[in-house]
């Protein structure tokens, strides 16, 4: 069956639930958790796309984005996956004075996936929990294909992010003995060893005193904290060493700036994105030179890891070939269970 057939059929069974062109499906939060992936699943669906992505079957302009305040963006992010046939766009906010100032979540967004054949919208979403459960995926699946046999993983910044990351990592990183974690909040690490510690059994879950003591002790690290144009230099290059990964999720915030130029290999989810946040401002010292991007690394098309004593650098910001992928799992499983409200276009 070729692509075009595919189509033809998915249309169809679209449209035993939802009349195309003058409906819509609308999905709460709470139904998309209902119906979406657990973090198995999410592991397979994400690593079929980054595979997609890897040999360029997909299309995806560079995110662009509006700055209201100098510390939010908003980001419009289509995709169009043919594999999954997912096609669509998230439209994101970041507003990281909210929880403190407003008592709400720093990210919220929405999803919307088109039908293909038509063009016509069929699902509005959530995009805010679809995005929490496909990045710490992707950072995930990158660490087992750069470092399979670490033994210890370090994770900066213990909200909605770092509990996904933690909660993800040791069903990829098969060796793991310990986790260290650090967040500026005391409460925030309590919380976060408070919510994995049945789902990680066997690996010891540590509150780590420092950033120091993270960087030195850890075989792969990630961090999943604010984004800024300035460099904060948080973790400083003297406390890494050969041999170590490091997957950001901050783009070149949270790492002293030398560390990524000096890499063995820096590698990017997208380069055009990194390039596009580079002419941003957000690279002051400038981008450091792309080795791949890790969709490649996953697919084989180029070397991951080719010597112990490497330092990898593997920048993950976010990819929207992710985001429709996952929500065309949540919604194919929606219209299966009967979930969300139809609403007239």
């Amino acid at each position: 069956m070729n692509l075009e057939e595919m189509l033809k059929k998915e249309k169809e069974k679209i449209e035993s639930k939802i009349k195309i062109g003058s409906e819509i499906l609308y999905l709460t939060k709470d139904q998309c958790i209902e119906a979406g992936p657990d973090v198995e699943q999410t592991l397979e669906i994400i690593e079929r796309t980054l595979d997609a992505h890897g040999r360029k079957e997909y299309e995806m302009p560079a995110k662009i984005g509006i700055h209201p305040y100098d510390d939010v963006f908003y980001h419009a992010m289509p995709a169009y996956v043919p594999g999954q046939m997912a096609c669509g766009e998230k439209w994101i906010e970041c507003y990281p004075r909210n929880p403190k100032e407003y008592g709400l979540p720093q990210t919220s967004g929405l999803m919307i996936l088109n039908e293909i054949l038509t063009g016509f919208p069929m699902v509005i979403m959530d995009g805010a929990w679809l995005t929490a459960m496909r990045t710490p995926a992707v950072t995930s699946i990158a660490a087992a294909a750069l470092h399979p046999d670490a033994e210890t993983f370090g994770m900066f910044g213990c909200g909605v992010q770092g509990i996904g990351h933690v909660r993800y990592i040791v069903h990829k990183l098969m060796n793991l003995k310990k986790i260290y974690v650090y967040d500026v909040r005391r409460e925030s690490m309590e919380r976060l060893i408070e919510q994995v510690k049945d789902e990680v059994d066997g690996v010891e879950l540590i509150m780590a005193a420092s950033p120091q003591e993270v960087a030195e002790n850890c075989d792969v690290m990630s961090s999943a904290t604010i984004i800024t144009r300035e460099n904060m230099a948080v973790v400083k290059k003297e406390w890494v060493h050969a041999g170590q990964t490091i997957l950001p999720c901050d783009l070149n915030t949270f790492w002293e700036a030398d560390i990524q130029r000096n890499a063995d290999k820096y590698i990017v989810d997208s380069r055009e994105e990194h390039v596009l946040f580079d002419g941003m401002g957000y690279f002051p010292d400038g981008l450091p030179e792309i080795y791949a991007e890790t969709g490649e690394i996953v697919a084989g098309i180029k070397e991951g890891r080719e010597r112990k004593d490497e330092l990898i650098v593997c920048s993950n910001i976010g990819m929207s070939v992710c985001d429709v992928a996952m929500a065309k799992h949540i919604f194919d499983a929606a219209l299966e269970r009967d979930l969300g409200t139809v609403l007239k276009l």
